[in-house]
């Protein structure tokens, strides 16, 4: 026998290494022609396609419910409140920013002024407010408990001042400012709604260690007291936006630290009695009120401004007519850099920049009752929800009577609008988000973890030299 055939035999049946259309390939077929024996066989791009396709495909609605639970995992990360606080409030900040120097350009020519000067004046509030913001941010829960009686004494000293005369200034009919000299002038009730938010956390967190709030004279005493010298103090002025915001401010305290129904029900009652009767002894309230939905200018134009912003929102489109390119800021919408700075947006950026600032006030609404409802320090849970409500009631009333869908009060958007003293209370407020965002065990840890490790020395490697650190031998001297 030969020996080719005897080592064949030995070796066994040759497996064929690849087959097209589910038929081995023979020694004698085409594809094996002319190759040496044992020679590999390249597979062609088809059977490798075929190889990798043949497991089952998973159904498309188990992707889609792993991509939610990736998604959903993701969003439940410690730090997703406090990226969500620090995003939301530098971006509205900034879009804020650029708006205001697009809305004020033609007010500033048609009074002599630069066209940059209302930005330049925002742009200093914005750098002093940015030093705020994160002085806040950095300040431990125990400092800003410190600041809260501090900050409400002044509060109120500077509103009695407003109320002096030759040191108080009345601006659009409300005696709420106090003049510096120059263009400096200050709004001593926009600093209110951080002092009552700060005085209410601490005075309720010091009632709740002490298990006080289950009664109903500690719950309100001297908490609503205090906070109706505040809304006195406002109203002398003729201020009833801020006022409102006051009131919801107080409400939301209240409604944090577990008010009654009732209880709750008879303050609102109260509170709501109080403003029908100031609104009824005022015919410019009662205008404001009347501009509701309105579609004429009225017939003494009182309406004019809620039918302009209208007219601006109505001529943006989708995306706007572009940046600078409103019609509305020359001369025809009143104030279209502070109360209605909403509708310029509308109109140069269109639907989708209103639904962009719409959509980042949302996020920092969200972000702050997250915070709130996960810690455990009363103080921080009744701060973050106080600034949570301010911010979030403001910005509802401004867009609001811009929509046509309230009166219009008077109140700036919070971090948008043109506005030194609206301004810099509301990013501190913002950075006092982001301190309690970081107070969160698992966030600490998470920061932790992602702080710069230059020049530092961790897990056994030295982060200058990148050599592990190894013990030095004993040279024998001594």
């Amino acid at each position: 026998m030969p020996a080719d055939d005897t080592a064949d035999r030995e070796r066994g049946p040759v497996t064929p290494r690849w087959s097209l259309a589910g038929v081995p390939a023979t020694g004698g077929g085409p594809a094996l022609r002319g190759r040496a024996p044992g020679a590999a066989v390249r597979r062609p791009p088809t059977a490798r396609r075929t190889a990798r396709s043949r497991g089952p495909r998973p159904p498309r609605g188990a992707r889609t419910r792993r991509l939610y639970e990736r998604l959903r995992r993701a969003w439940d990360r410690p730090l997703t409140a406090y990226y969500l606080i620090l995003g939301s409030g530098l971006l509205i900040t900034v879009l804020g920013l650029v708006m205001v120097y697009s809305a004020s350009m033609i007010y500033a020519l048609q009074n002599s002024l630069p066209a940059t000067y209302f930005f330049r004046k925002q742009f200093l509030a914005v750098v002093i407010g940015a030093a705020l913001l994160l002085a806040a941010s950095r300040m431990p829960v125990k400092l800003h408990r410190a600041l809260s009686y501090p900050m409400l004494v002044s509060s109120v000293f500077l509103m009695v001042l407003v109320q002096v005369p030759g040191i108080g200034r009345s601006v659009n009919g409300n005696q709420n400012w106090i003049y510096f000299g120059g263009p400096f002038q200050l709004q001593p009730s926009e600093f209110a709604k951080l002092a009552l938010v700060l005085w209410g956390a601490d005075l309720l967190a010091r009632k709740n260690d002490r298990r006080l709030l289950t009664q109903w004279k500690h719950l309100l005493v001297p908490l609503v007291p205090g906070g109706f010298l505040l809304l006195g103090l406002i109203m002398l002025g003729g201020d009833m936006g801020t006022a409102i915001i006051l009131t919801a401010i107080l409400f939301g305290l209240l409604w944090l630290a577990g008010a009654p129904t009732r209880l709750f029900a008879g303050v609102l009652g109260v509170a709501a009695l109080i403003g029908v009767m100031l609104i009824q002894t005022s015919q410019n309230r009662l205008d404001r009120f009347g501009c509701i939905a309105a579609k004429d200018l009225g017939p003494e134009g009182q309406c004019w401004q809620a039918v302009h912003g209208i007219y601006a929102l109505a001529s943006g489109g989708w995306f706007g007519s572009g940046l600078g390119a409103s019609v509305e800021k020359w001369g025809q919408l009143p104030e279209p850099h502070t109360d209605f700075i909403f509708a310029i947006t509308g109109e140069e950026l269109g639907l989708a920049g209103t639904l962009s600032v719409l959509a980042l006030f949302a996020a920092l609404g969200y972000a702050g009752i997250r915070v709130a409802g996960r810690t455990e320090d009363p103080f921080v849970r009744y701060a973050a929800g106080g600034v949570t409500t301010w911010i979030t009631v403001q910005a509802v009333i401004n867009i609001g009577a811009v929509l046509g869908l309230l009166p219009i009060a008077g109140v700036p958007l919070p971090l948008f609008s043109y506005g030194g003293s609206a301004l810099l209370p509301a990013m501190f407020a913002v950075g006092l988000l982001i301190a309690f965002a970081r107070e969160d065990p698992a966030a600490k840890a998470a920061l932790a973890m992602r702080q710069p490790v230059f020049g530092r020395k961790r897990a056994g490697v030295s982060w200058k030299t990148m050599r592990r650190r190894v013990k030095k031998r004993p040279s024998g001297e001594r």
